[in-house]
């Protein structure tokens, strides 16, 4: 067992005790996410004692971040937050057997990763990697904590554990299928106020070991949600549904397979996602356009030629377009892609028809590390 006097306190407590810390020693959890839920989450479990902790992120520190995600400093800013987590929770508990993977995870390295950890928790902020954990879990046999945030509200949920009536449920079961593009704005756009996600996060890190323990009830096949502006708290039961018509994979060959930017509509056939380096080669070739289709008042601007259309009067101003090469833009890449599925409609395959993947954030962070 790990120094039993770094965890006096909580194994003096009644119903915890030496063989609950000796399972938070042995266990191994991967945590998908770096960010907001991942700092508390991090911190907390590290502190427990958890004797094995994946960290997986491909992300740098940015200045936007520090509000909320309060592992790093000022200092971190351009650093991998792998590396910067690593270096804190190590000072922090040497104990605990740190590995970092600073990649994002994809269907081509899920299996890879995820096989050699117990419990997945998932500190993600989006639709593709939700949907893509839930199901390489679900094919896996791995238990799943799921935590997200908006605004001023969050949810915790505990996915693919059998409870004691032998239910399994998944997060598919709560989401059978994936929100359309720009219906749920993530805080690029909404915003979010710091201390959420540090108490979305602690519940996570509560939840995982509670699970890891056996101590207490966990939110096994249940939703809690909570909202921080007047403390109102729920505990939903998650329906058992049938997924057998979904379109999802039920083997590892079928999950490879899987497009999930597709799945979600992140992605669309003959729409192209392109990148901040890509969209800066791209928007100086000749017959191109760049449509904003921000509302006007929305900051920052682009420093280079392009036309403003509200995404809510795109359909109607379509004469405005000339040009064969087509870039929609927006503040973080969901509106965009809104926009440009409505001008496939409309104008047809004989457009070029493309996005700036991650917006207009994505863009100056990318342009600010280069610089």
């Amino acid at each position: 067992m790990l120094n039993s006097e770094r965890y006096d306190r909580q194994i003096k407590l009644q119903g915890f005790g030496i063989e609950a810390q000796d399972k938070l020693a042995s266990a191994k959890v991967l945590v998908i996410g770096a960010g907001g839920l991942g700092c508390p989450v991090l911190q907390y479990l590290t502190a427990a004692g958890v004797g094995n902790i994946g960290i997986v992120d491909d992300d740098q520190v940015s200045l936007s971040n520090l509000h909320r995600q309060i592992l790093y400093t000022s200092d971190d800013i351009g650093k991998l937050k792998t590396e910067a987590a690593l270096d804190r929770l190590n000072a922090m508990n040497p104990e605990v057997q740190l590995s970092i993977i600073p990649e994002r995870i994809v269907t081509e390295n899920a299996v890879r990763i995820i096989s050699e950890y117990d419990v997945i928790i998932d500190c993600s902020d989006n639709f593709p990697t939700r949907y893509l954990l839930d199901d390489v879990c679900r094919i896996l046999g791995k238990s799943l904590i799921f935590g997200a945030i908006y605004q001023y509200e969050g949810q915790i949920a505990i996915f693919n554990v059998k409870s004691n009536e032998g239910d399994v449920t998944h997060y598919r079961h709560l989401f059978p299928e994936p929100p359309e593009p720009g219906e749920v704005p993530d805080c690029n756009d909404a915003g979010v106020l710091g201390v959420l996600p540090g108490v979305i996060g602690t519940l996570q890190a509560t939840e995982a070991i509670k699970l890891l323990t056996g101590t207490g009830e966990a939110l096994i096949n249940k939703l809690m949600t909570i909202n921080i502006l007047n403390y109102q708290t729920a505990v939903f039961e998650i329906p058992s549904l049938d997924l057998t018509d979904k379109n999802i994979p039920y083997s590892i060959e079928e999950f490879e397979n899987m497009n999930y930017q597709l799945h979600c509509g992140i992605e669309f056939a003959g729409i192209k996602n392109i990148s901040p380096l890509e969209f800066t080669k791209t928007v100086k070739l000749p017959d191109t356009i760049v449509i904003d289709v921000r509302e006007p008042e929305e900051q920052p601007k682009l420093n280079l030629p392009y036309i403003s259309i509200p995404l809510s009067q795109l359909k109607e101003n379509t004469d405005q377009i000339s040009d064969r090469n087509i870039i929609i833009v927006c503040q973080s890449g969901k509106r965009s892609i809104t926009g440009a599925k409505i001008l496939q409609e409309i104008l047809g395959t004989e457009y070029n028809i493309s996005h700036l993947e991650g917006g207009i954030n994505h863009l100056n962070k990318e342009t600010h590390e280069q610089g």
